[in-house]
Formats: structure tokens, sequence, C-alpha cells
């Protein structure tokens, strides 16, 4: 299975990029919130996070393998979660991904069903399955927030949600660790790793003490 793929960006289309890899051109789907990222960076090498899937009608034996890509590895996961509500699917996942990561996440959170309704594809019954299913596994995702510099999103989005992790595997409560991780990023601190963050955030904790 295909779960990273780098090339040249060689055109940005509404529901898919094409990447060159030496001799060969990937067709790669990505929703919304990616390709507005994607659409400056033409003719540059870029590396997406990518799930693989089947598509067609596998009775009539027509299946075609699909890539599709995401910015971070924070971005694939969530992206494989919302699939998992029923009625919803890769194609209308696709579609109904116009906003950043935290903003569905903190939507799904807050039960807020009507501004979930509100995505393309996403009616008042599927909103309100996409929070009955999604809502207690959200916290991590409700924590990313959107950056001018997508390199920057990805790469902060993703410490950010393993050091949540790590929070709650050390024993803090999901609030707590939400409150901590949230604290570390409204200092505007940057940190490449979660070593560097759980040791802000410790710091940072124990000043306050």
């Amino acid at each position: 299975m295909i779960r990273k793929i780098s090339g040249t960006l060689e055109r940005v289309e509404p529901t898919a990029i094409e990447l060159t890899l030496g001799d060969l051109v990937h067709e790669v789907l990505v929703p919304d919130m990616v390709r507005r990222q994607l659409q400056t960076k033409l003719g540059q090498r870029v590396s997406l996070f990518t799930l693989e899937y089947l598509e067609g009608n596998p009775t009539r034996g027509n299946l075609v393998p699909r890539l599709v890509g995401f910015l971070s590895e924070v971005e694939r996961e969530f992206f494989e979660l919302f699939c998992e509500v029923d009625g919803v699917g890769v194609r209308k996942a696709l579609r109904a991904m116009i906003r950043p990561v935290g903003e569905v996440a903190t939507a799904i959170e807050e039960q807020d069903a009507a501004g979930l309704s509100k995505l393309p594809g996403v009616g008042a019954a599927t909103a309100e399955r996409i929070i009955a299913k999604l809502r207690r596994k959200m916290p991590k995702f409700a924590l990313l927030v959107a950056r001018d510099d997508p390199a920057a999103a990805a790469a902060g989005s993703d410490v950010l949600s393993e050091t949540f992790d790590v929070l709650r595997s050390l024993g803090h409560s999901e609030a707590d660790a939400r409150r901590l991780v949230d604290g570390l990023r409204e200092s505007r601190r940057k940190v490449n790793d979660v070593q560097a963050a759980l040791e802000l955030i410790y710091r940072q904790t124990h000043g306050k003490g």
C-alpha cells in the first residue's frame, strides 16, 4: 500500500492533482482543503501522505485503484475516520472536506450539526451520524489550526497531535491534555518534536505552580 508519495506538482484540478515521479505521472485525489494549499506550488516538489482504495463495482470486475493525498499524517487519520461513518465513504468525504480539519473536528466535538450539515453532501441526518460516531475521537484533531504556511501547518499539526496522545498515555484527561497543548500553541513557541513540546509544557506548568 502506498502511504506517502513525493514528486513534482504538474497540475492542479478541482478534485485531483498530478505528480511526476521520474517517467511516471500519478493522479492523486485531494479534498478542497488540500487543493487550496497546493495550487501555488506548481512545478515544485511536494510530498503527500496517502491512502489507497479501490473504486468501482467488484461484481463487474472494473475496480480501479485510487490514491487520496493529504499534507500531514493527522489529516489522513481524520479523513479515514470520517469515511467510516455510515453513508459517507471516500467520494463523499472528498467532496465534504472544504474546511480545515481543526474546524470540522471542533464542530463535531461541539455537536454542531447545523454547521456540519453545511458541508457539501452532508445533510442533517449524516451530520448527526458523524457526531454520534466521532465526537469522542475529536479532541486531538480539534487542536489543529490553519496557518499561512502549509508546510509548517502540516509539521505543527502532527507534533501537536502526537503530544496530545503522549499526554493521554501519561495519565492526563482529554480535557487536561487539550488545555496543555492549547497553551503551547497559543505561546507560539516553535517545537520540532514531541520531546521538545513536552519539555515546554511541563516547564510552563512548573513555572505557574
